[in-house]
């Protein structure tokens, strides 16, 4: 019996320890199937792709950052990069620092281009600022007298526009064939019976220079930036002239990328309805959509 009960023992024993020294399973771990990915670590699910725009502060800014929302749907998330003159956002755009910009008009970037050597084209138009002209140290434009200085932007599209504001009003007369699409300075002015000084000044100075000038006609974005409207310009272009048109602001990029998938989903959200209502809702007429 002993010996019976002594067998058991060391077969129990035995089966004990085969069981703890089990080995790996010998069937083949499943490969992954070819071409697949394992997803990064931490990268979620649906990652937004940056958009870098650079822009003025007003109105484009508040403009781009109004459909900030409209680009998250469309699968980008914006940055954007605010500039305070009208050199730098082009070459940025042009050394690929940016990947759009939105700030100028056509004809401006026609000039730039020309005298930069840059190949940046313009991919949509979205609004039209009407330039105006606005009281310095006088207030109305019945106190224009002889010899009075009118400041004006000095870039060459920018100052045909006020060339054209001042021939309008009547005080100069410019070559004949100066239209909006012409590049006019004041070498082109043919009479000035009220022998004005036109002080051409960066389009970004004027609003400061206003109390040193008897007025000042200032760009659309400018003009906002000191606090001015449209309400405030003692006169501005006709937002349904050709120039409304002709210097309607634009989304601007590199030759080549105004069809890539960025720049259109940029531009659906700069022509999207939430855009149109934003602007028609914010700016009293100062900023006019065109899309």
């Amino acid at each position: 019996m002993k010996k019976f009960l002594a067998l058991a023992l060391c077969a129990i024993l035995c089966l004990g320890l085969l069981a703890g020294c089990g080995t790996e399973s010998s069937e083949p771990t499943e490969a992954p199937a070819e071409g697949s990915e394992t997803p990064a670590e931490g990268t979620p699910s649906g990652e937004l792709e940056t958009i870098t725009v650079g822009a003025t502060a007003v109105p484009h800014a508040e403009i781009l950052e109004a459909v900030r929302g409209e680009l998250e749907t469309l699968g980008y998330e914006l940055k954007v990069e605010i500039f305070n003159d009208y050199i730098l956002p082009n070459t940025s755009l042009d050394d690929g620092s940016l990947d759009a910009n939105y700030f100028q008009h056509g004809p401006y970037l026609e000039n730039f281009n020309a005298e930069r050597g840059t190949d940046l084209v313009n991919a949509a138009a979205i609004h039209y600022e009407p330039m105006g002209i606005y009281p310095g140290s006088k207030s109305t434009l019945d106190e224009l007298a002889e010899g009075d200085t009118i400041a004006i932007p000095n870039d060459g599209s920018n100052e045909t526009r006020a060339l054209l504001i001042l021939q309008d009003l009547g005080y100069i007369t410019l070559t004949e064939g100066i239209n909006a699409s012409s590049v006019a300075t004041v070498l082109d002015i043919v009479d000035n019976p009220m022998n004005l000084e036109i002080l051409e000044m960066n389009a970004e100075n004027i609003p400061h220079s206003l109390p040193d000038v008897a007025f000042g006609i200032i760009n659309g974005n400018y003009a906002l930036q000191a606090g001015l409207t449209g309400n405030d310009a003692l006169a501005s272009e006709d937002a349904q002239s050709d120039a409304a048109q002709t210097y309607a602001n634009i989304v601007a990029c590199r030759n080549g990328d105004e069809s890539s998938e960025k720049i259109q989903a940029l531009i659906t959200a700069l022509t999207s309805e939430t855009c149109r209502e934003f602007i028609e809702s914010t700016y009293d007429g100062a900023v006019v959509p065109i899309f």
